[in-house]
């Protein structure tokens, strides 16, 4: 029973190798249609000549692919073939491969074809003069210069290009172009996916449009929604708009971008510089959302102009812009500082509007929320302010304090000494230097001033009420006052009025509040943490098309070999090899396996077509 069993395992055993091998002969390659057969020993030695004839050219056929030329070169022994005119390779439904010329190794599953040469596959068709095409890992290389065109991507260029067939991927390299009807795209590196449509960029890139220019050092774009993602010294320049971010987003058709972090988006037109940590662009509407420690600068030769808001809007064409700031504005100039709610700025009329959410309610937390304005030793509160400015030279023209206006200028010569001026609207006016010349209270105003002699003594405090009250400044200081209707006042000695009687209902000093600098304008804000981006990976450097691998099965390929039956010529002294000394293939093994050391000459010149 024992000896039975044995010599079933061995009947499988032969039976099972029986068919690995008959297996293994069908891999070989088959002549499946030729015309008459010749034989040109002195220049072909060991080889078969096939040519077409009446009705169709040479079939040749390994493995799934297909192979159609006029004439062809068999080596049977190397299973190795060289293809000559009209060649179409194909491989089921998904590759067809064109050329002039080819060579196809049946041991290697390597392939080389050169002249006119082109590739289809179901979503795009590449172009170039020499191909390599690796059936083992099912891998094309051209680097001679390529060109893939896809209906819905456009065309790409470059010296390099390598195309994955399982994974329908493109990776080109050199002097990378994509030239699409809306966009031209320039890189160093382009890996393409032509199933998806999806493109990423290494190295630096551009993206020129016909409204908007996008360069990046690393960046994905989806061509066939027109979107992409894009950081590592990314900007987008929207006409005369430029935006700068860690990272930005852009989607073309709906002409919309966003930042995120240390954004920098700057308009030479209008001469402003607006900054934050994340950012909206619409460019059809011409507006910039920012927030996040967003700051808008209005930039002037001399004397620049900076807004902070929890939120800031520009909206508007040239010469029409609106600047929107949201809760805690601060306003800073060398010489006018400000804080409100919040704050509307017209471009085109010159008007900045300080103004408060509720109405002058006072809150717990800020004090107040009643806008405020400082200019020099001057302090100006109410429940709005106006500043007018001159919209050409942007200088300070004239200020508007509507209801509860209160102004508060801390006395020069006397410590802890403040005049005060209350009424229902204040109107001021500056000089060529923007410095305050003059300012009218209207309506129930009421006043104290520190009343001095020539020497700078104090002989007394003013008290008084009037209609009107008008005050005339010289080097922000009140030179005079005059009150103008029923004026009623009262000079006091300064012993004998009391503290409280020292002060006007509503008085309120916000001298700690005051931005003296740009660095202020953020000093109330809350800690901010940058949120960390994950971005795009880096560029995976896969393997070179003529890797160890490769090499190893071209010159495994290339050894003696060692079945004695398939050497009829060792008698004589001479070695067949598996693939045959003219073959361009075969000068691939004689090379380094890294792609800068590969021959800048034609490979093809050994085995051009003879005559």
């Amino acid at each position: 029973m024992k000896t039975l069993y044995i010599l079933l395992l061995l009947v499988f055993f032969f039976s099972t190798a029986q068919q690995n091998v008959i297996a293994q002969e069908r891999k070989t390659i088959e002549i499946k249609r030729a015309g008459f057969g010749e034989k040109d020993e002195e220049n072909f030695p060991g080889a078969s000549i096939l040519t077409k004839d009446n009705q169709s050219q040479v079939h040749i056929y390994h493995d799934g692919i297909d192979m159609f030329c006029d004439k062809a070169i068999f080596y049977g022994k190397e299973d190795f073939i060289e293809a000559y005119g009209n060649v179409n390779m194909k491989q089921g439904d998904t590759i067809n491969l064109v050329s002039k010329y080819a060579e196809y190794s049946g041991k290697t599953k390597l392939a080389f074809a050169s002249g006119d040469v082109v590739l289809t596959e179901p979503s795009s068709r590449l172009t170039t003069d020499t191909l390599y095409f690796n059936r083992e890992k099912q891998e094309a290389f051209y680097k001679s210069g390529g060109k893939v065109v896809r209906d819905t991507s456009g065309t790409i260029t470059s010296r390099i290009g390598r195309y994955y067939m399982n994974d329908k991927k493109y990776r080109f390299l050199n002097r990378v172009k994509l030239v699409n009807p809306k966009y031209i795209l320039n890189t160093a590196q382009l890996d393409f996916y032509s199933e998806t449509g999806h493109a990423y960029t290494y190295g630096p890139s551009t993206i020129i449009g016909e409204t908007s220019k996008i360069y990046s050092e690393r960046g994905f774009y989806d061509t066939k929604t027109d979107q992409g993602y894009f950081t590592k010294n990314a900007k987008i320049d929207y006409d005369n708009r430029e935006i700068i971010g860690d990272s930005l987003f852009f989607n073309r058709k709906t002409d919309f971008a966003s930042a995120t972090n240390n954004i920098v988006v700057t308009d030479t037109t209008n001469n402003s510089i607006v900054k934050g940590h994340y950012a909206e662009v619409y460019k059809a509407k011409d507006s910039v959302f920012i927030t996040r420690r967003a700051l808008a600068i209005t930039v002037q030769e001399k004397d620049s102009i900076y807004i902070h808001a929890d939120t800031l809007m520009i909206t508007g064409k040239e010469n029409k812009r609106i600047t929107r700031g949201f809760k805690n504005v601060k306003l800073f100039k060398s010489d006018l500082s400000g804080k409100a709610d919040s704050i509307h700025v017209n471009h085109q009329t010159g008007l900045t509007q300080l103004i408060t959410i509720n109405n002058g309610i006072v809150d717990a937390f800020t004090k107040t929320k009643k806008p405020v304005l400082w200019h020099i030793k001057s302090q100006m509160t109410g429940d709005t302010i106006h500043i007018q400015s001159n919209p050409k030279t942007e200088k300070v023209d004239s200020l508007i304090v509507f209801k509860n206006a209160f102004l508060i200028s801390k006395d020069s010569v006397i410590d802890n000494a403040y005049n005060q001026i209350k009424g229902q609207r204040l109107i001021g006016t500056f000089n060529e230097n923007n410095d305050l010349e003059q300012v009218d209270i209207l309506k129930n105003a009421e006043s104290i001033f520190y009343a001095t002699n020539d020497d700078g003594e104090l002989i007394g405090i003013d008290k008084g009420f009037s209609a009107n009250l008008l005050l005339i400044f010289e080097d922000g200081d009140i030179a005079s006052f005059t009150r103008i209707l029923n004026p009623e006042a009262e000079l006091t000695p300064e012993p004998d009025m009391p503290e409280k009687d020292r002060i006007l209902q509503g008085f309120v000093w916000r001298e700690d509040e005051r931005p003296l600098s740009v660095e202020d304008l953020f000093s109330e804000d809350a800690d901010y943490e940058l949120p960390k981006i994950k971005g795009l990976e880096d560029a995976v450097e896969g393997e070179e098309f003529f890797d160890e691998a490769l090499l190893k099965r071209v010159e495994d390929a290339n050894k003696f070999a060692e079945d004695k039956d398939l050497i009829k010529e060792e008698e004589v002294g001479k070695a067949t090899r598996t693939i045959p000394e003219k073959s361009t293939i075969k000068e691939i093994i004689e090379t380094d396996n890294r792609l800068d050391s590969l021959p800048k000459k034609p490979l093809l010149k050994a085995v051009k077509p003879k005559k």
